[in-house]
């Protein structure tokens, strides 16, 4: 088999028999297309085998009934793994004061280490990767709670650079278990530790870093690059959390910037700030709906659309809101989102025929 499967090229490849078999059948019924019965054999022998193959390296899902009890198994899983997370939260603050200091501290060591070597023991001998996740986000929930303990404890002065430690141990486990819940969170503790550390260097205290929405400008970008430079392709769906974690992080930090002036970095009048952020709003949505048309990354596309259009609503929002009549309003927004259908759909025709002109 070759190689170069991971679970989502595996799970399209899944998909795409099945389609086949559905589309030959169709032919078939329409006098379109007759396979002889050696053609129909060898073809099902191969795909049957391939299948067989695809289902014992990777935990796919074979027909539509397996897709939805994925569904139920994954949502699940994710709240049992807040359940739990809960649960070890709760259970700490709730006996935490009739324990001593010894018995404290090292609870708090030992908990992120046990739970970490039970989640690499469960990944090691679990295909479908539900209860190494599980144990993971448990793992991190514990490891959060180890460092804000032992510092109240020992009377550490809080620091930034317990984000960057949760955001090193949240890749780890991302990484080692496959979990996207865990990659969400290391991308926005390393966004927020970088983000803080920015505000240190120019003087803010660093828990007043969400004053300066520019401080998350640099770890957007940096984040957003991340899955050109190392590939991501065995993970399953990284690149696509990376961008659009950082293009939602990125553009939230414009659309604040566009309506509160006083929030920016630069000095100047708050209007002119909000203005040049409006535009610089409109300008980059767009920009991103035009690269993720050009190299096909569908999630880029979409949040570029969300972000331009709450731009747009914000800015008519500004202008029409206090004077215009709101059944007035209203059916303004209701005639600019039919011009936002129609030139969408021109764009996706243009896009359908440039591909028909490659083929």
């Amino acid at each position: 088999m070759d190689q170069n499967y991971n679970k989502n090229s595996a799970q399209d490849r899944i998909d795409q028999i099945n389609a086949f078999e559905r589309e030959v059948n169709q032919l078939d019924a329409d006098g379109v297309l007759s396979l002889s019965a050696g053609q129909k054999e060898s073809v099902s022998a191969h795909h049957q085998s391939l299948i067989k193959q695809l289902a014992e390296s990777f935990d796919v899902d074979i027909s539509h009934s397996d897709k939805q009890f994925s569904l139920g198994m994954r949502i699940a899983s994710f709240l049992g793994a807040l359940a739990l997370a809960a649960s070890v939260f709760f259970l700490f603050y709730q006996f935490w004061g009739l324990l001593g200091h010894f018995t404290q501290v090292s609870i708090l060591v030992l908990a992120p280490v046990l739970t970490f070597i039970a989640t690499l023991v469960i990944a090691s001998k679990e295909s479908t990767g539900y209860f190494s996740k599980l144990a993971a986000l448990i793992s991190f929930a514990c490891f959060v709670l180890n460092l804000t303990m032992l510092g109240q404890i020992f009377n550490i002065t809080p620091s930034d650079n317990a984000f960057l430690i949760w955001a090193a141990y949240g890749f780890l486990l991302a990484y080692a278990c496959d979990a996207r819940l865990l990659l969400v969170a290391a991308i926005l503790s390393i966004q927020s530790f970088i983000a803080m550390r920015m505000g240190t260097w120019s003087g803010m205290y660093w828990l007043s870093f969400g004053e300066r929405p520019e401080n998350f400008f640099l770890p957007s970008i940096l984040l957003f690059l991340v899955p050109v430079v190392i590939s991501q392709r065995r993970f399953t769906n990284f690149e696509q959390i990376y961008r659009v974690f950082s293009l939602i992080i990125f553009f939230l930090s414009i659309l604040v910037l566009s309506n509160v002036g006083q929030l920016s970095r630069f000095a100047g009048d708050p209007d002119f700030i909000e203005g040049v952020y409006q535009s610089l709003g409109f300008a980059f949505s767009a920009g991103v709906v035009w690269l993720g048309i050009k190299l096909h990354w569908g999630e880029v596309v979409n949040t570029g659309n969300v972000f331009f259009v709450l731009f747009l609503y914000t800015k008519m929002f500004d202008w029409w809101w206090e004077w215009m009549p709101k059944y007035l309003f209203f059916f303004l927004i209701g005639l600019v989102a039919i011009l936002a259908l129609v030139v969408l759909r021109r764009l996706r025709g243009n896009q359908e025929q440039r591909m028909e002109g490659v083929a």
